[in-house]
């Protein structure tokens, strides 16, 4: 799944327990409705973020996450990959290995 718009903000990278880190990108769509939307990067994908500045246009692609905790449901939006909006990847982190 993918979503494209313009950055609003690029968080810095929160270390959350021993082995587990996290970054918060926003990104605001161009929609009638423009939404603001909270996407997070983890682990060894944060530091993608560095090449990318509060403003440009980019797409991002995303796994929606869910789960419970006593009773009550979360989601969450997870970041796994981004390119600027004219498809130019910018980071070296593609997991696309493909020999062709």
């Amino acid at each position: 799944m993918e979503i494209s718009g313009r950055i609003v903000l690029i968080g810095e990278t929160e270390q959350v327990g021993e082995n587990f880190s996290k970054r918060l990108l926003v990104v605001e769509t161009a929609d009638t409705y423009p939404q603001q939307l909270p996407i997070e990067f983890v682990k060894d994908k944060t530091t993608i973020l560095d090449n990318y500045k509060v403003g440009e246009t980019v797409t991002v692609d995303i796994n929606l996450r869910g789960s419970e905790y006593k009773g009550k449901y979360y989601a969450n939006i997870q970041g796994w990959k981004i390119a600027k909006s004219d498809g130019t990847p910018k980071d070296d982190n593609s997991t696309d290995d493909l020999p062709f």
